[in-house]
């Protein structure tokens, strides 16, 4: 993901540089880009708030302290863009997500407990950035991993998903809105990666906008059907939401429920370290969006530093355990959105004027005004469970092609598979323990392929932000 040693330096247009960092001012060093913004304010809000039916349902959060609390997650991505200067559309690291739900929800009962590991789980995935951006270590770390167990842990991460939709989750949305979620599901899978709707794309422009908008077209189905056959009630009201961020911290920050104790440090080791091989897959998939991009721009030159995006991804998710500790909410690519507003800006300064400010737009400026916007919350309320489901379910999809890509034997298959499931079953030290003795075991020895860059477009873009 470096580049070479013998490339001369990059030189970014626009901001203040500080250390490896880039502060860019919105509306001063970026510009608003109407199609981004347009497009940022549907699909921030049909995904933006599908934490909010786990933070209710498992976290002791009221409706209101979920909004306040996905307004602080949204604001600590948007540092990203505006205090640091990465060039890529920051989002979840949606593939891990499901594992560490199903770590965190069954092994600690209250909410004080589970959001201490959340904390655990940051400050400890902090520190591992930090370390392996300062001593560059993080791609001779990824260059050892063998194939066979990137492939388990993407596999896992997908049975984790479509266990979390379909058994652990089914009594609260999907019993209750089965009708909504599936078709939801479905339309949204057929649009991110039905091959036949791909071909289809060559002939027809408006499909072309419409899969663009990723999940969007299927959470409007559901919000549509959803009252027809009676899974769906709105009770909207009129009027601001003040979202109350002190109540939500007081619940949440480490400062007010206490420091999660050495055992649980140890305890989520196995998943810090499963979380950074699928942040290291985003960074390569981001740097070979861009490169393949910059040809198109020499007017505006694109600086990738891996050194700056570790310290950057660490500070950000330190930061962020310390005020609203929940992991892994700051990862550094929105896939998606990474690639669309790419593509708009390699047509040229035209269509865009500079690549930061086609992100920072997608991102509202980074002025989160739907999180005040009563009418658009309480719409909302309803189908938070159809956005919860449409996310995991998307994520899962593409986690189980991608891994079922990576092996190349019929044992490495079957050893993927075996170690997914021991992933999604079991806890996190067991579950890597079991799927390394089936890799030394089954497949032993393989040559290191290098990370791949063909991780889906549209995929773990289409997480919440």
């Amino acid at each position: 993901m470096s580049a070479s040693r013998g490339d001369p330096p990059v030189v970014e247009n626009g901001g203040w540089r500080w250390g490896p960092f880039t502060f860019r001012l919105p509306f001063l060093h970026t510009r608003p880009c109407w199609p981004e913004l347009l497009q940022g304010i549907l699909v921030a809000t049909a995904t933006g708030l599908a934490l909010v039916p786990i933070l209710t349902g498992y976290f002791g959060m009221s409706f209101e302290e979920g909004i306040a609390t996905s307004l602080l997650i949204s604001t600590f991505l948007v540092i990203a863009l505006w205090v640091f200067g990465d060039p890529y559309a920051p989002g979840w690291t949606t593939p891990a997500l499901p594992l560490v739900l199903a770590f965190v929800l069954a092994r600690y009962d209250t909410p004080d407990l589970r959001f201490q590991a959340m904390a655990a789980l940051s400050i400890s995935y902090a520190l591992l950035v930090f370390a392996l951006g300062v001593t560059r270590a993080g791609p001779r770390l990824m260059a050892w991993l063998p194939p066979t167990l990137r492939a388990t842990i993407l596999i896992g991460s997908a049975l984790a998903a479509f266990r979390q939709v379909f058994v652990t989750d089914a009594p609260r949305f999907l019993h209750q809105q089965p009708i909504s979620i599936l078709l939801a599901c479905a339309l949204c899978l057929a649009l991110v990666f039905s091959a036949p709707v791909h071909r289809l794309q060559a002939r027809h422009a408006w499909l072309r906008r419409v899969t663009a908008l990723g999940l969007l077209p299927g959470f409007l189905a559901a919000a549509i059907v959803g009252p027809l056959v009676g899974e769906v009630n709105y009770q909207i009201e009129w009027g601001w939401l003040w979202p109350p961020v002190g109540d939500a911290v007081a619940k949440m920050s480490p400062f007010s429920i206490g420091w999660p104790p050495l055992s649980m440090f140890l305890d989520v080791v196995p998943l810090v370290l499963l979380t950074y091989v699928i942040q290291f897959g985003d960074w390569v998939t981001g740097d070979a969006v861009l490169r393949d991009a910059q040809p198109s721009r020499t007017d505006d030159p694109i600086r990738i530093d891996p050194r700056r995006s570790h310290l950057a991804l660490a500070l950000r998710n330190f930061g962020s355990a310390l005020v609203v500790p929940f992991f892994p909410t700051q990862g550094s690519l929105w896939a998606g959105v990474h690639v669309v507003v790419t593509s708009r800006w390699r047509e040229g300064p035209g269509a865009m004027r500079d690549l930061h400010s086609g992100l920072v737009s997608y991102y509202l400026m980074g002025l989160p005004l739907i999180y005040f916007l009563l009418p658009l919350l309480t719409g909302l309320q309803p189908l938070m469970g159809v956005a919860l489901a449409i996310t995991l379910v998307t994520t899962g999809f593409a986690c189980a092609y991608i891994g079922m890509a990576i092996p190349r034997t019929n044992a490495e298959r079957g050893c993927a598979v075996l170690g997914g499931v021991a992933l999604s079953l079991f806890d996190p030290w067991i579950a890597l323990a079991l799927a390394v003795a089936a890799w030394w075991l089954l497949v032993g020895r393989e040559p290191k392929a290098p990370a791949r860059a063909e991780a889906p477009a549209r995929v773990t873009g289409e997480e919440p932000r």
